[in-house]
């Protein structure tokens, strides 16, 4: 017993020394190292708690760049708005498509990209993404978006006059989780008809509750714990690719193009039928996961404001004018100059955006590199580090936004109503003002696909909708949870009422 006691002793005594004695030292010209009493963890458990606050707390003691211990990986934070430019162009030394990769890999459980067998492969899918969503394409994708909407919105019409509650978040997320899938993955051949329309909600209705499910634990994932652990999360992550699998895609009409040419594609690398489905969760994941918060803040902030709501209202009034709308089974058109013309609820969108973004921008370093930022501040990089940007500091910035944590549905506008893309700090003009879809090597491929879809799903529900929220004084915040991962979701849902417009089809 006393031998086990001791036994028991010393290794405790091993894993303290292991647990409190792994620490880095700081070398001569690089950044300032923000230290912790527990150097195994560092400052993770300060970060999570809250990563705005407690990156402009260490930028206010060491600077506009330090490097810190987060989840055992060392991170160098640049917070200086004007050398975002220099670490996005730093393409040499920084590397975004390893990480992206690795990342995805351990989430989604596809092949591994980076790896020789696939990679030349894998730079053909990804140039997919441009070839796709830009140009006429994204055009043809975003009237296809239009049409979806409009039918999905026309199952849920309430009957006259009859006031209908449902929260908001899964008002907004039921409409356009269908809208978007089938947009990109294409609809059942009896979509439209009315003995497979149940079928057809059915399906559906366990998609979203699928992906909802696996994206409630992406956190966690996204941390490194492994997804076997969330047992519920990985059933749904399979659940949706079975659903995604060729041979179940093959039987569904009107494929995007983006989807219809990453299939071809990955029908060429020769994975397992399992593996590529897996990544077209990802592309799932990749188009909902952001824009569905994004829809909800963007309606929940326009129905909050009188001022907002009005302006938005006219200006869909005016762009849906010329249209004889007689009834709502009538299909509304939007041209890309009318979508373009709408300024205001663009700005609506930005700064719903602005107000809940929350993302966070990691390139690795290929190798031993000093970084110059605008200030002429060096700080020598080691191999293997995580050089990071947290737009959210932008974002709040009072210098840049005056009262950032007001909503202010014209701040992206200037005085004649026109779209404003000057913003400044100290007299100097801030190229990075808004970075809601990361920028370089990760900006989202996406960003204008989605900023339309949002704007289509503005105009309609304004059109189709009298819309009251329940709790007119209650402030809603972001679930702060998700920091790092994009557009953070609300902490809770807020009641919605709302009816058929009894001034659908003005003129």
């Amino acid at each position: 017993m006393d031998a086990f006691l001791v036994l028991v002793t010393v290794v405790l005594s091993l894993f303290l020394v292991w647990i409190c004695g792994e620490s880095r030292k700081r070398r001569v010209g690089e950044p300032p190292l923000v230290t912790s009493w527990l150097p195994f963890f560092g400052v993770t458990l300060d970060y999570v708690k809250n990563p705005l606050d407690f990156l402009r707390e260490t930028q206010q003691k060491y600077g506009s760049i330090f490097t810190c211990k987060i989840a055992r990986k060392y991170f160098t934070f640049v917070t200086d708005p004007f050398s975002f430019s220099l670490v996005v162009r730093q393409g040499k030394n920084l590397d975004f498509q390893k990480f992206a990769i690795g990342f995805s890999q351990r989430v989604f459980g596809h092949a591994d990209f980076s790896s020789p067998l696939f990679s030349e492969s894998y730079r053909e899918v990804h140039s997919i993404f441009r070839q796709t969503l830009q140009g006429p394409s994204l055009q043809q994708l975003t009237e296809s978006m239009l049409g979806n909407l409009q039918a999905v919105l026309g199952r849920g019409l309430p009957r006259e006059n009859v006031w209908v509650e449902e929260g908001l978040q899964s008002f907004t997320n039921r409409i356009m989780f269908e809208a978007g899938f089938l947009t990109l993955f294409g609809k059942d051949a009896g979509f439209l008809q009315a003995d497979s329309m149940s079928g057809t909600r059915t399906c559906m209705q366990k998609a979203a509750q699928d992906f909802l499910v696996f994206d409630r634990a992406f956190p966690a994932l996204a941390a490194g714990i492994p997804i076997t652990l969330y047992v519920q999360a990985w059933r749904a992550r399979e659940a949706l690719a079975e659903e995604l699998l060729h041979n179940e895609l093959h039987r569904r009409n009107c494929i995007s193009d983006l989807i219809q040419r990453r299939m071809d594609a990955f029908d060429r690398m020769h994975l397992d039928e399992t593996g590529k489905a897996r990544t077209h969760v990802c592309m799932l994941w990749a188009s909902q996961a952001n824009t569905l918060p994004a829809a909800f803040w963007s309606l929940y902030y326009t129905l909050r404001s009188v001022d907002a709501l009005t302006a938005a209202r006219s200006e869909v009034n005016r762009v849906l004018s010329g249209q004889s709308l007689n009834n709502p089974d009538q299909t509304i058109h939007l041209s890309k100059e009318q979508l373009d013309s709408m300024a205001v609820v663009e700005s609506i969108i930005q700064e719903a955006l602005r107000l809940s973004s929350a993302s966070i921008m990691i390139r690795v370093a290929n190798d031993d590199f000093t970084l110059t930022l605008d200030s002429g501040q060096t700080g020598a990089i080691r191999k293997g580090d995580y050089i990071a940007l947290y737009p959210q500091l932008i974002h709040m910035d009072p210098d840049i936004y005056p009262n950032p944590t007001e909503f202010k549905y014209d701040r992206f506008l200037d005085e004649a109503g026109q779209r404003k893309s000057h913003f400044f700090k100290n007299g100097r003009r801030v190229k990075h003002f808004l970075v809601p879809f990361g920028s370089g090597a990760s900006e989202c491929p996406g960003r204008f696909f989605a900023v339309n879809e949002i704007k289509q799903f503005l105009a309609l529900a304004l059109w189709h909708y009298d819309l009251q929220l329940s709790e007119t004084d209650a402030t809603l915040i972001p679930d702060s949870t998700r920091a790092g991962l994009g557009i953070l979701p609300p902490s809770r849902d807020v009641l919605l009422r709302y009816r058929k417009s009894n001034t659908a089809g003005r003129e």
